[in-house]
This record gives C-alpha cells, structure tokens and sequence, in this order.
C-alpha cells in the first residue's frame, strides 16, 4: 500500500524536472498564463501559489527565496510589486487550469494555466490601447477604423 504519492515525476529525471518547473512557474509569474500539457500544468500549479504567498509577504526574505527560484530578476520584481499587491485579500486559490482539449502533433491533452483575475487586466489593456489609437485617430482627422496599413 503505497501511502503518500509523492510529485510527479513527468519523465525527467530530478534536475531537468526542477529546470522544467522553475520555468514554468517563472512563465506563469511574467505571461499571467502558460499553454502546457495538464500533468504539468498541475504538477506547477502549488508552486504558483506558493510563490504568490510568498509575494503577499513581501519581506527580504520571502524575496530572497522567490529569487532563488525564480529565473529573472524582472519576475521577481513583478511577483512582489504587481501580483502581491493583486492577491493580497485573497486567501488561496490564486491560478486556475482550464482544459482546451489535444494537441494536433501529438494528441497530448492542453491545458492552460493561468492567474485569476488576468483575463481582465488583458482585456483592460487592450481596451485602453484601441482607446488610445481611436483618440490618436481622431486627432489626425481621419476615422478611427481606417487601418494605418490599408492605402
């Protein structure tokens, strides 16, 4: 009876899992959202979340060890300025895995992991820079929907 499962493995040996899940967790902190197959998509998803609580923190040294983890200095940053600021009323539950069905090459099943609530900063973002061109448009004094490459 084997009692306690440990991680999994994913097929790697202990140094290339390690590699592989300090990428993913430094993707999932930079991009807000990652494309990955589901074993792995779950295999990194208690590694976020650890890394958010650290964030919440925000003590020198809960950024010592998110940086001894973390790959850039650039995700650090934005762990402890950006998202610990955005989960800091959140108690748990910071990433969510939706499945999106088979790859076409393999068949291997996709799965997206991605930070709660990233779905509207994008789209914020995008609406501010559609703004933003539409008020640069109108300015120029020509219609907002003309395209700068059509002629």
């Amino acid at each position: 009876m084997r009692h306690r499962f440990g991680n999994a493995k994913l097929k790697r040996d202990v140094g290339a899992r390690n590699s592989l899940l300090r990428n993913l967790t430094t993707s999932v902190v930079l991009e807000e959202r990652i494309i990955t197959t589901i074993p792995k998509a779950k295999a990194v998803q208690p590694i976020v979340e650890n890394m958010i609580t650290l964030a919440k923190r925000d003590t020198l040294h809960a950024r010592r060890q998110a940086a001894s983890f973390l790959n850039t200095p650039i995700s650090v940053k934005k762990l402890f300025d950006t998202l610990g600021a955005r989960f800091g009323q959140r108690t748990g539950g910071y990433t969510r895995i939706t499945r999106l069905g088979n790859r076409r090459g393999d068949g291997a099943e996709l799965a997206m992991l991605e930070l709660v609530g990233s779905e509207l900063v994008k789209r914020a973002a995008e609406r501010a820079k559609r703004k933003e061109e539409r008020l640069k448009a109108q300015q120029e004094g020509r219609e907002p929907d003309e395209e700068e490459g059509k002629e």
